[in-house]
């Protein structure tokens, strides 16, 4: 266990109210919290129980480690409104979850003689006490400076999750890896339920759920060598009659099976799996649906 510090949260948001009630059940008191939506209030009465709801300049002030769990946007102006209203001091943890921002964003903080932290959950997060057993075993984009190493590192084991350490440079990337894969899983997720729907499938969830677990476990396992289907068989014919029911049914989905098709179809080239005749006939049809005007150069050059 870390040394046990006293703990307040801006934002009581899914995020912050979740890490606040994990820390708090690794020992760590939590004095105060910050949170303006009914939203959020319900999260503190029901994760945070008896932690009073106080301004954010009021936590600041009372917290050896304050957790700063505020939009993205919103972190910039949040600090440097703190640091200037004297909220933070020298020796203070302080700390933010956002995947994008390192330290830089914690500059004001820095100034001031606090020690700063960027300590990003790589999960997604429901704001109930479901999340808590997810924290075991999650792993937590850090960036700290060599004398925060430690500290950061403690936090995390008591949440029960891992550490990998990001670049201060590479935040922004890394952020974006985790969302090209998560949130934009669920709106693919999304609309393939919405086409089986259609089709007539009267449990559209329960249809993907053994396809899609076994697809996502194949692709952490073995990347683009995972990949089965019509594109990477060369079937352009299967392709083209997708394309033409999705526009007859579900015409919002074109674009999104057109870009991924696109991305599936480039991938399939490069690891040799499809042949140049079968990738340029499939090109040809994406083509008459999709914006591209110009062929991928890894299909041009199949």
């Amino acid at each position: 266990m870390s040394h046990l510090f006293r703990v307040g949260v801006i934002g009581a948001g899914r995020v912050g109210a979740v890490l606040a009630a994990g820390l708090r059940a690794a020992g760590h008191p939590v004095v105060a919290a910050a949170g303006e939506s009914d939203a959020s209030r319900r999260r503190a009465a029901e994760l945070l129980p008896g932690v009073p709801l106080r301004k954010p300049s009021d936590v600041a002030r009372e917290a050896e480690l304050l957790l700063l769990t505020v939009p993205d946007d919103m972190l910039p102006n949040v600090v440097k409104v703190l640091a200037d209203s004297g909220a933070l001091h020298a020796g203070q943890v302080v700390a933010h979850t956002s995947g994008r921002h390192g330290l830089a964003v914690l500059a004001p903080a820095a100034a001031v003689g606090a020690r700063v932290i960027a300590l990003h959950p790589a999960m997604t997060f429901t704001g109930t006490s479901v999340d808590l057993e997810r924290l075991h075993g999650c792993v937590f984009g850090l960036t700290a400076g060599a004398d925060e190493r430690a500290i950061a590192e403690g936090l995390v084991a008591d949440l029960g999750g891992r550490v990998t350490w990001v670049p201060e440079e590479m935040r922004t990337l890394y952020h974006a890896g985790l969302a090209h894969g998560a949130n934009h899983l669920v709106t693919l997720v999304s609309e393939a339920m919405g086409l089986l729907g259609a089709a007539g499938v009267d449990d559209p969830a329960g249809t993907l759920r053994p396809l899609l677990d076994a697809a996502l476990d194949n692709a952490l396992a073995h990347g683009d060598a995972a990949l089965t289907g019509p594109i990477v068989r060369g079937d352009v014919q299967t392709v083209a009659a997708h394309l033409k029911d999705i526009s007859a049914n579900a015409p919002d989905t074109v674009p999104s099976y057109v870009a991924m098709a696109w991305a599936t179809l480039d991938r399939a080239v490069t690891d040799g799996r499809l042949l140049p005749i079968r990738a340029q006939a499939i090109a040809g049809v994406l083509s008459a649906y999709g914006d591209r005007r110009v062929l991928s150069p890894r299909v041009e050059s199949a």
